[in-house]
């Protein structure tokens, strides 16, 4: 039978014993290996195999664990689940492996059976990661509705993942396995707009009163499905993606719907999406307007500071305004 990625394992470490030991105790669980002696050697085995699982130690020559894991991080992969095994025990190494990125830590000499369950722990979080492209399709039944088709899912999720990684480096309180969460689940935003009306959802010109009123209900139709099924399942993914799809239109001073909620009062999930959402909108074509430039935008936006966004995300959005600007290019509708 023929293995899939989610049976391949890397394995980092500069000790060829302990390297042949954990390879042949693993091939006899039926994993495809591959190995390497350092950090560095273990970023070019990460390219070329794409395993989604590796197993890194921390003390090593070249390029150590840490590294590595910052290193891993930082490529445009597939999200990677990294086990730390390493021989040192103490909170301190601990800690900053998990700040790194890594996922799991472990600490010589390991219990088989214990290894065992956590690899397979990260292969029942990383199959969640093969119902991306099916959360996108799901999101894509509103949008198919509506004049926003094209690539607009698409840029909100990497509008969202740039706002949330540059978040995490200047103020914390997130980490790369939340963003890459975040980024898949932002496109479901907007999933409650397949119960309104066409004539509401495709009007070209300014919604009257009442229009509006019904508009605005697809944040408490999306919330109410999503939150059903995480009530049934407490799976914590869905109350991530019902925050999102409920809140993305509460404003940072209080102003916004459903519910008037302000400041941090609003998940910070929604406060990314917000403007990732904002900004698409603004520099893309809608039934009611026309594209407005990456300038305009740029300006409406910091303008906004305080009042419809939370004001330490405009400045995320203003240290990588020129990132929005390459991927609205990239994803350009014909």
């Amino acid at each position: 039978m023929e293995l899939s990625q989610l049976d391949s394992i890397l394995i980092i470490d500069d000790a060829e014993f302990d390297r042949q030991l954990l390879a042949k105790k693993l091939s006899a669980w039926n994993y495809r290996i591959y190995s390497a002696e350092n950090g560095m050697a273990g970023l070019k085995a990460l390219e070329s195999h794409s395993p989604e699982i590796v197993i890194t130690d921390l003390q090593m020559p070249v390029m150590d664990g840490l590294e590595f894991i910052k290193a891993a991080r930082r490529l445009d992969l597939r999200y990677t689940y990294i086990i730390v095994l390493s021989s040192s025990d103490d909170k301190k190494s601990i800690v900053q492996a998990l700040a790194a990125g890594a996922d799991d830590y472990l600490t010589k000499p390991f219990h088989p059976e214990e290894l065992q369950t956590r690899i397979q722990a990260a292969q029942r979080i990383l199959r969640l990661q093969s119902q991306d492209l099916l959360i996108l399709s799901m999101a894509k039944l509103a949008d198919y509705r509506s004049e926003e088709t094209g690539f607009h899912l698409e840029r909100v999720q990497y509008f969202t993942k740039i706002l949330a990684t540059d978040y995490m480096e200047h103020h914390g309180g997130i980490n790369s396995q939340y963003i890459s969460s975040l980024q898949t689940l932002s496109s479901l935003h907007d999933i409650g707009k397949v119960a309104i009306p066409d004539a509401v959802l495709n009007k070209p010109g300014k919604l009257t009163e009442a229009e509006f009123s019904i508009m605005k209900n697809h944040t408490t139709i999306g919330g109410k499905l999503l939150d059903e099924i995480y009530q049934d399942t407490s799976a914590p993914q869905l109350r991530l993606a019902r925050d999102i799809v409920l809140y993305h239109h509460e404003r940072f001073d209080g102003t916004g719907y459903p519910h008037g909620l302000f400041a941090e009062k609003i998940p910070i999930s929604a406060r990314l999406v917000a403007l990732a959402d904002v900004y698409d909108a603004l520099t893309s074509k809608r039934c009611y307007k026309s594209a407005f430039s990456h300038k305009k935008s740029r300006d409406m936006i910091l303008s906004e500071k305080g009042k419809h966004f939370d004001p330490l995300i405009v400045d995320c959005f203003e240290r990588r305004h020129e990132d929005f600007q390459s991927v609205a290019m990239q994803y350009k509708e014909p």
